[in-house]
């Protein structure tokens, strides 16, 4: 499309070069990254960080922050640029424009095995293999792919997508325009087993509801269970990555970000706009506060404050997590000066009782 169509379709552009240079309107194919430019494309530059890159890229144009120099320079180029506060997020809006993931046909494949109970609503994609089972409602536009498998009593929203071999546990209600990836399982069994004081287990069955909201993603290989009684419940837009665990009565708030491997025992609460690193663990009941930031490996096993930094195992407040950091680099230096300053004392101390005898020997002298 024509450059000045996009900046038209951008909403996070501010500014362009069209404001000075209108004549230059190319057709763009497409957009590449900064470190692998596309001749015709357009790519980006985040910050003044990368804008050696301007000089060399063979892209067709940037989008740039709203830095004048950087800006100067690619106009020096005769590349063509558009201006954002927030270059990434302009960056990934012309994506959109260029990319549209991949949709099936409309219809039911031959194959599929629906029961004749399911509801199915207008312009329905149900693709080969997969096994739709009783009382199921499918909202208008809802796309099941090959081989996934919804259990009984599964309301799914309008235009949701369940991607290739996810599963839909029973008693699962799923809100409109989610996104399941290919693996995850929504709704399974919580662990919960209850010690019977003989030194055995009696299995709790998990008999509550599963509840994603609107706008929902869930990663590939990710498990949200169901809980004994009541419900766990992920609030609406937030996105979970691959391979992370959602223990039974977890709530889970809204705008939330959960990257990879991150672990949640039972009855954990994430308020909204939560954002966890990778691999971080919440223990059970643990309230995270609204807006709180955990680093990469942290483990929460006490409640946090409202727009918190934690960090480290158990976490800590992020400052207090650096010093001590810095400390234990440290440690080793710290354990040489210890054994001078030990063995300087044991020294003094020698010396010290050297003193004490010979003044007792002088005492018995003199009496």
């Amino acid at each position: 499309m024509r450059f000045s169509e996009i900046v038209e379709r951008l909403g996070a552009a501010s500014a362009s070069s069209l404001e000075t240079h209108p004549e230059r309107d190319p057709e763009v194919g497409g957009m590449s990254a900064i470190e692998q430019p596309v001749a015709g494309t357009l790519s980006y530059i985040e910050s003044r960080k990368y804008r050696e890159f301007i000089d060399s890229t063979i892209a067709q144009g940037l989008i740039l922050p709203m830095d004048r120099e950087m800006q100067e320079r690619a106009a020096a180029r005769g590349l063509v640029w558009i201006g954002s506060c927030n270059p990434r997020l302009a960056f990934a809006e012309a994506i959109a424009l260029f990319y549209k993931p991949i949709q099936p046909e409309r219809g039911i494949h031959p194959t599929a095995i629906i029961h004749p109970s399911t509801k199915l609503g207008k312009e329905v994609s149900i693709g080969a293999y997969a096994v739709i089972q009783e009382d199921v409602v499918l909202g208008d536009g809802v796309c099941v792919h090959p081989l996934v498998v919804v259990y009984p009593q599964v309301a799914i929203g309008d235009r949701t997508i369940l991607y290739a071999q996810c599963v839909i546990h029973e008693r699962t209600q799923i809100g409109q325009d989610c996104v399941i990836h290919s693996g995850a399982t929504i709704g399974s069994e919580g662990f919960g087993f209850v010690p019977r004081g003989d030194g055995t287990w009696f299995k709790m069955e998990q008999s509550g509801y599963t509840v994603l909201e609107d706008e929902v993603e869930i990663g590939c290989n990710t498990a949200v269970d169901r809980p004994a009684v009541g419900e766990t419940r992920i609030g609406a837009r937030t996105k979970i990555d691959n391979g992370v665990q959602i223990g039974h009565d977890v709530k889970v708030g809204a705008d939330c970000i959960l990257p990879a491997h991150i672990g949640m025992a039972g009855g954990a609460k994430i308020e909204d706009q939560v954002v966890l690193g990778g691999r971080t663990v919440v223990s059970n009941r643990v309230v995270v506060g609204r807006g709180t930031r955990a680093t990469i490996g942290s483990l929460l096993i006490s409640d946090t404050e409202p727009g918190s930094i934690v960090s480290g195992y158990p976490a800590m407040p992020h400052q207090s997590w650096l010093r001590s950091s810095a400390l234990v680099r440290r440690l080793p230096e710290m354990q040489q000066t210890m054994k001078q300053m030990q063995k300087q004392i044991d020294t003094l101390q020698a010396e010290l009782a050297r003193l004490q005898g010979q003044q007792g020997q002088e005492r018995g002298d003199e009496v």
